[in-house]
């Protein structure tokens, strides 16, 4: 190449002096930076139309699916066991046959007096009389004074029980007060309601709506423990409940005869996924 052209000439024609441009490598490089732009160019557009495409879509999206949330009471039959028949009283005792009369004879003091004024019971009886007679102040006939004894009174044998203590780790099947989640139902509403919502996308996509039972025992001190679930076993909504009631506050013990005692908790929770 001529030396007064090399300023003038570019990099290309300086390296490709003498040589062969028509066999391509030459035309490669004179054509790199329009290929290099193209590619540029298509590689925003496809993107621009792909973020197009996703701001469309969620424009004319239909209306997301509802997803109705309802915590029931379960509410426990009262199953009262049959009592057994109690045996007839005995019949009352006989009243005991009143004491003999005792053969008694007055005790009349000596007085001189004449016979025509001397009465008929004021008559002194003869020694031979008084001689098995109880001494008293009036005449009354009847057996003799054997020494008789009152009869014994009869001992039934009755034995004082000591009243029945309650077992301290007896559960309760039903008692008088339940035991409340802290805060009351409204409470235990919204909690069970913001677990769900953390997993409502696992929720739709195992689309199993229903009412799962979850069974538990709340100790004296409101202690969680043996949570399972009674329906809907091995499903999302399952773990969810049993997980939640868990990892939650102490619950509100149950009381039985003014104290509290450890019972069972049956809470349903409903899952709903209402139809567009």
């Amino acid at each position: 190449m001529d030396v007064s052209k090399i300023l003038s000439s570019s990099l290309l024609d300086i390296i490709f002096d003498g040589r062969n441009k028509n066999y391509g490598a030459y035309e490669l490089r004179t054509q790199y930076r329009r290929r290099l732009t193209l590619a540029l160019v298509i590689t925003a557009s496809a993107a621009a139309l792909i973020i197009a495409a996703f701001v469309l879509g969620k424009k004319f999206e239909g209306p997301k699916k509802a997803v109705v949330i309802e915590a029931k009471e379960v509410e426990l039959t009262n199953v009262q066991e049959d009592k057994p028949l109690e045996p007839p009283p005995p019949p009352p005792p006989k009243p005991p046959d009143p004491p003999p009369k005792i053969e008694m004879a007055k005790f009349t003091p000596p007085k001189v007096v004449k016979d025509e004024e001397v009465k008929p019971e004021e008559e002194m009886k003869e020694v031979e009389e008084l001689k098995e007679a109880t001494i008293s102040t009036i005449n009354q006939e009847g057996v003799k004074d054997l020494g008789i004894v009152a009869p014994p009174v009869e001992d039934k044998g009755g034995v004082v029980a000591a009243p029945v203590v309650d077992d301290d780790d007896k559960v309760f099947q039903k008692v008088e007060i339940e035991a409340k989640f802290p805060g009351g139902d409204k409470a235990w509403t919204r909690y069970i309601s913001r677990e769900i919502n953390r997993y409502i996308d696992e929720l739709q996509e195992a689309g199993k709506a229903g009412t799962c039972v979850v069974q538990f025992i709340v100790d004296r001190e409101g202690n969680i423990s043996e949570v399972e679930a009674l329906t809907m076993k091995g499903t999302k909504l399952a773990e969810i409940c049993v997980n939640a009631i868990k990892k939650g506050p102490k619950w509100t013990p149950a009381e039985q005869n003014g104290r509290k005692v450890k019972a069972y908790r049956k809470q349903p929770v409903t899952f709903q996924i209402a139809e567009e």
